[in-house]
């Protein structure tokens, strides 16, 4: 990672959002991966929650987290995949306003050096709502540690060269101006 600015790193309002039909927070470890990260990166846990698997409750959750000024970034894990309840993608995509579709795509390209083409079965999207990045990964502790590590960490990081998420944060709403 460059850093050849004197750019001081930003801590970003990060929530995290368990899409389980049975997980706890006492046995959330693909949530709990995600916030020891965040944490350790030197984010700040702005909320957590756990939703079952159903469209309008994904969605609800990720409107109330997009409207509220002190969330940055949603960071959701489980329900990507492509059975009959995996359904975090249809809910991202009736909040965002603007997809991003290199995230998957490139979230997909990192987890085929690990798991080859099963990786196809990954829905893993995101987007953004509101001024708010919002990012869905796999339910899986390693697919977790992937999106963070080999994608996240980077693009959240405001000293990240030659660009990234957070610089963008300011005029992800300059359409309303």
């Amino acid at each position: 990672m460059g850093h050849a600015d004197k750019t001081e790193f930003q801590p970003v309002n990060i929530a995290i959002l368990t899409v389980s039909d049975s997980r706890t927070l006492a046995d959330d470890r693909s949530g709990d991966t995600l916030v020891q990260r965040l944490e350790s990166a030197g984010h700040l846990l702005a909320a957590r929650a756990i939703v079952k698997d159903e469209v309008p409750l994904i969605s609800e959750q990720l409107r109330t987290w997009v409207a509220d000024p002190g969330i940055d970034v949603v960071i959701a894990t489980g329900g990507t995949g492509v059975t009959g309840r995996d359904v975090t993608p249809e809910a991202f995509a009736a909040v965002w306003e603007k997809e991003i579709p290199g995230f998957g795509e490139l979230f997909r390209w990192v987890s085929y050096q690990k798991i080859k083409t099963s990786t196809i079965q990954s829905r893993a999207c995101a987007g953004v709502a509101g001024g708010t990045y919002m990012f869905a990964l796999p339910g899986s502790t390693g697919a977790c540690k992937d999106g963070w590590d080999e994608i996240l960490h980077e693009q959240l990081d405001i000293r990240h060269k030659p660009c990234n998420f957070v610089e963008m944060m300011p005029r992800l709403q300059e359409h309303l101006e």
